[in-house]
C-alpha cells in the first residue's frame, strides 16, 4: 500500500468517526472515542510518552555547550539564562534526546569566511562529542537508527548530530565526509540567507539561484552517498523542491510550520507538504513563535536589543550580557504565540499528510518556545493534546521518533546499496 493511500485511509477513518458522532449513530463507538479523549490527564500522557523513544530533530543546545559556566548536567531556567534544554529538564519532560545541531551563522562567500565557519563547526562537533565522553553514564552517541532504542533501554540520552547551514563546507563537498566521521547524520544547505549551495526562504535580497546551486546539487548527491538525511528547513520552496527531486532518499524538514495557519516564508504550503509526504519525507513541527502567527510590534524592545548587540560587538563578558538581556525581558517582555496556535500548525500537518509524515522539532535553544511551553519540561502537553484529538499510541511512536528514524534508515540503506553495487 502506498504512502498516499495510507494517509487517505487514515484521514477517512478519522472523518468517519466525526460523521458517526455528528449523526448520533453507533453511540457505543462514538462515546468510547469521546470518553477516551475527554479523560486524558497530563500525568497519563506523560506516562505514555515515557514508554516511547522521544526525539526532537532540532536541538540548538550545542551553542550553550561552549558557553562559559553552562553545565548540561545542572538544571537551568529560561528566565535566568534563557536556555531550554539540560539533563534534569529532559528527564522531567520525558525527552530522550534528538539531533544536536552544529550551527554556524552565515558569513561572506569567501575562502576566509568558509574556513572560519568550518573551524567553528568542527569545534561545535567536538563540544558535542566531549559532552558524550565526559558523561558516558548519561549520554550516548547515536549513528544508526537502531541506536536510539538501544540507548533508551540503557537509560541514557540519545545524541545524533545535524548541521544547520552547510555554509562551513565552503566549496569542498568532501568535507561532508569529515563531518560524517564525526557523527553527522543530518544536514541542511542554508539558513537565513542564500549561500553557495542554494536559496534561503528569508534572504532579504530574494532568490539567487532559483533553488539549489550547481554546487548544492553536488551537496545532495554527496549526502546521499554517505547516508546523511537532507534537511530542507530554512530553504526556499524552490530549493526544497529541488532537494525532493534530486535526492534518492526522502528529505526532512527538521523544524518547520505550515503556511495554511500562518503565511510566512519559513513555512510550507499544503501542495509542497503533500509533495514532501508523497516522496516519503517528514515535517517536524517548529515552535518558533515568530513563524507561527503575526506578533505585535514592540519598538522599545527592538531598540533595547540594539543596545545589547552593541555590547556584544564591544566584547562584553557573558554575565553582563545575560544581565542586560534579563533587564530587557523584564521591561519589554516578548509576546509569544500560544500553545494552541502551535498545535494548530501541528494538527493541520497531521490532517494533510497523516501521522506517518509528521514529527517534532521545536527549535529549542534556537528561538523556539510558546506560552506555557518555553522549555522541554512541558513536552507532555503535546502528547496529551494528540491523544485528546484521537491519535493512537502507535501514531505517537511515529510522531515522536519513528518517522525521523525511518528517513534516516532509508538514507543509510541507499548509501549501503551504493557500496554493494560498487563491489
Amino acid at each position: 500500500m502506498t504512502t498516499k493511500t495510507n494517509t487517505k485511509l487514515y484521514q477517512l477513518n478519522k472523518a468517519m468517526i466525526g460523521v458517526v458522532v455528528a449523526l448520533g449513530l453507533g453511540t457505543a463507538m462514538a462515546s468510547s472515542v469521546t470518553q477516551a479523549a475527554d479523560n486524558v490527564s497530563l500525568e497519563e500522557a506523560e506516562a505514555i510518552q515515557r514508554k516511547l523513544v522521544t526525539l526532537d530533530t532540532h536541538l540548538d543546545t550545542p551553542a550553550h555547550l561552549v558557553r562559559p559556566g553552562f553545565d548540561i548536567m545542572e538544571r537551568h531556567t529560561y528566565g535566568h539564562d534563557f536556555s531550554q534544554v539540560d539533563v534534569p529538564r529532559m528527564q522531567e519532560g520525558a525527552l530522550d534526546g534528538g539531533f544536536w545541531v552544529l550551527y554556524t551563522p552565515q558569513g561572506p562567500l569567501t575562502t576566509e569566511g568558509y574556513q572560519q565557519s568550518r573551524d567553528t563547526a568542527l569545534l561545535r562537533a567536538l563540544a558535542v562529542r566531549t559532552m558524550v565522553t565526559e558523561h558516558p553514564e548519561t549520554f550516548a552517541l547515536a549513528l544508526e537508527p537502531d541506536d536510539a532504542s538501544e540507548i533508551k533501554k540503557a537509560g541514557k540520552h540519545i545524541v545524533y548530530m545535524s548541521m544547520e547551514n552547510s555554509y562551513p563546507l565552503g566549496t569542498d563537498m568532501s568535507l561532508l565526509e569529515t563531518f560524517y566521521k564525526f557523527g553527522l547524520r543530518m544536514a541542511g544547505p542554508v539558513h537565513f540567507k542564500n549561500n553557495q549551495l542554494g536559496d534561503s526562504s528569508t534572504d532579504p535580497e530574494g532568490v539567487k539561484w532559483g533553488g539549489l546551486s550547481p554546487l548544492g546539487e553536488t551537496f545532495v548527491s554527496e549526502a546521499n552517498r554517505l547516508g546523511i538525511v537532507l534537511d530542507g528547513s530554512h530553504a526556499h520552496d524552490e530549493t526544497v523542491k529541488d532537494m525532493i527531486k534530486l535526492s534518492k532518499t526522502p528529505i526532512i524538514l527538521s523544524h518547520t510550520g505550515v503556511k495554511a495557519i500562518y503565511d510566512h516564508p519559513r513555512n510550507i504550503d499544503d501542495d509542497l507538504l503533500k509533495q514532501l509526504a508523497e516522496s516519503g519525507g517528514v515535517i517536524q513541527m517548529n515552535a518558533y513563535s515568530d513563524y507561527l502567527t503575526a506578533l505585535p510590534e514592540n519598538p522599545e524592545r527592538k531598540e533595547a536589543y540594539k543596545g545589547l548587540m552593541a555590547m556584544v560587538k564591544q566584547g562584553a563578558d557573558h554575565e553582563s550580557l545575560l544581565e542586560k538581556r534579563r533587564e530587557i525581558e523584564h521591561e519589554h517582555p516578548a509576546v509569544k504565540a500560544s500553545f494552541d496556535v502551535y498545535m494548530k500548525h501541528f494538527l493541520h500537518a497531521l490532517e494533510i499528510v497523516g501521522p506517518k509524515h509528521v514529527g517534532i522539532g521545536a527549535d529549542w535553544d534556537g528561538g523556539g518556545g510558546v506560552d506555557d511551553m518555553m522549555d522541554v519540561v512541558n513536552l507532555p502537553m503535546i502528547t496529551q493534546r494528540l491523544l485528546e484529538e484521537g491519535y493512537t499510541k502507535e501514531d505517537l511512536a511515529d510522531i515522536w521518533s519513528g518517522n525521523a528514524l525511518r528517513v534516516l534508515q532509508q538514507a543509510q540503506d541507499y548509501a549501503a546499496s551504493l557500496k554493494t553495487a560498487s563491489k
